[in-house]
């Protein structure tokens, strides 16, 4: 899943696209690929395409771009916000680890790289999100968040577990693992 952010690359007008390893000592990569003219009006008339003209260049040349987003979606919690909880947690098709927090709160500060390191492990099982509890007071009051860190497990939209305190990544693991589907 997380590779699928790889692979965003504008075919018309390229020769062979290519992909550089998306953990590189730069969170974002972009990369100048190699362009041709355009279709050749041979090619066009022997085509199956609906519309070949649509897939012309006629004579510009394009310069296509390719920007890697996979380092980001493997390494990084991302932010959930109100406005954002039901699309992101409520609506996925995937169990929803969700970090509360707050930037002042050092127990939350310990158990950050510890989610980030679930969310590289289970990449493409479970989404990872963090909500700052500060900035976002109505969904913790929503869940009942009266200390933080508190993380919770979503499946199907529903709370299924919560977890309080800062506690070892086996802990957190033991619970992933009862909510992905192996």
């Amino acid at each position: 899943m997380a590779l699928e952010n790889c692979l965003r690359v504008t075919t018309i007008g390229t020769a062979r696209p290519q992909c550089v390893s998306p953990f590189s000592s730069t969170s974002r990569e972009k990369l100048v690929l190699p362009t041709y003219k355009g279709f050749k009006k041979s090619m066009l008339k022997n085509s199956t395409l609906p519309n070949p003209s649509l897939y012309a260049t006629h004579g510009s040349y394009r310069k296509s771009s390719f920007i890697c987003n996979a380092r980001e979606a493997v390494d990084g919690v991302r932010a959930v916000t109100d406005s954002t909880w039901e699309k992101l947690v409520i609506g996925s098709e995937t169990p929803v680890l969700v970090d509360f927090w707050a930037p002042w709160c050092g127990p939350c500060r310990m158990i950050e790289p510890i989610v980030g390191e679930l969310a590289k492990e289970y990449a493409g099982k479970i989404a990872c999100y963090k909500l700052n509890t500060d900035d976002n007071p109505s969904i913790a009051t929503k869940y009942g968040i009266r200390s933080i860190p508190t993380v919770l497990f979503f499946k199907n939209g529903e709370k299924k577990e919560s977890i309080i305190g800062a506690v070892p990544k086996s802990t957190l693991s033991a619970t992933v693992d009862k909510y992905v589907d192996i």
